[in-house]
């Protein structure tokens, strides 16, 4: 498999000299199977950038799995062009929504409403399919399947894994380490502890082994306790779940958008060397647009 990075930054999107490294723009991942075929994880502003290489490829067949439906994971999806375009296929995947009972085909449509986009999805010209996953559900993209499981934010989010030919690239969405909401002096604390324990051993073992981790890490640790219940991860906890489930080679990605790229770099630098040593240490990268990793 192939991968590139074509959004890395999370919330908002960022550009301007101070992130001309890194990248401003919002998720989107592009993955390519071995036989060539097109996965793409999230449709941040990223993808706007993406849809540009893509016109010698048309008539277009691909897979489009949204992680969550926050904007920055899903701004950039009425500006894909492929959508546009009669004769391409195009398969959308990702979760219903509990709270106000849509599927992922309402949710999304509903960006497309004219108050807030001047094309609606139903003029669109190509064959759009859209999928309501339930968890752990596997979807086969030819060589390859794509299997999720649910992680932890603010809405239901789906961690993406994809394995073909015996490899494995796993992608959290938004994460952040489930803790224990109650009190010890609580009633519900101990029932709730042990489903937490239960829920994080359950994504650890999900991605264990996995050739490459590709992990929400917004926070620093130092961050981290004024942003508790945001839905995001730490770089000292993802390289701890590195750690613990073996992963060979972890992508650090969903920069927080008030960092440039100095800022970033010297605190990737910081957290490597407070690394502790670890039997399985995997090799640790930052997220960068542009970068293509194959595996």
């Amino acid at each position: 498999m192939k991968i590139k990075f074509w959004g890395v930054r999370g919330s908002i999107p960022c550009p301007g000299p101070k992130t001309v490294k890194y990248g401003g723009n919002t998720t989107c991942i592009e993955v390519r199977t071995d036989a060539g075929y097109l996965i793409i994880l999230d449709a941040g502003s990223g993808i706007f950038p993406l849809a540009q290489t893509l016109f010698p490829e048309l008539p277009l067949s691909c897979h489009i799995f949204i992680t969550h439906t926050h904007w920055d994971h899903i701004q950039g999806l009425p500006f894909f062009i492929p959508n546009f375009i009669p004769g391409n296929k195009i398969k959308i995947h990702g979760a219903f929504d509990p709270v106000d009972q849509r599927d992922i085909k309402q949710i999304l449509s509903r960006q497309m409403e004219y108050c807030y986009f001047p094309v609606r999805e139903a003029e669109l010209k190509a064959n759009l399919e859209y999928i309501t996953l339930a968890e752990q559900q596997m979807v086969q993209v030819e060589d390859a399947k794509v299997t999720n499981i649910f992680m932890n934010h603010p809405v239901l989010n789906f961690g993406y894994k994809i394995e073909c030919n015996g490899k494995t690239l796993f992608f959290s969405g938004d994460h952040e380490e489930i803790y224990n909401i109650y009190t010890p002096d609580e009633e519900p604390y101990e029932e709730y502890a042990t489903f937490m324990k239960q829920k994080n051993q359950s994504i650890l073992n999900f991605v264990r082994g996995s050739d490459v981790y590709i992990a929400d890490t917004s926070y620093t640790k130092q961050d981290y306790p004024g942003k508790k219940g945001w839905g995001h991860g730490t770089f000292e906890g993802n390289m701890r779940i590195a750690q613990e489930a073996e992963i060979k080679t972890m992508f650090f990605t969903h920069h927080e958008p008030t960092r440039d790229d100095a800022s970033l770099e010297k605190i990737f630098q910081e957290v490597l060397h407070n690394c502790p040593e670890h039997p399985h240490k995997p090799t640790f990268y930052l997220a960068q647009e542009g970068l293509e990793f194959e595996l």
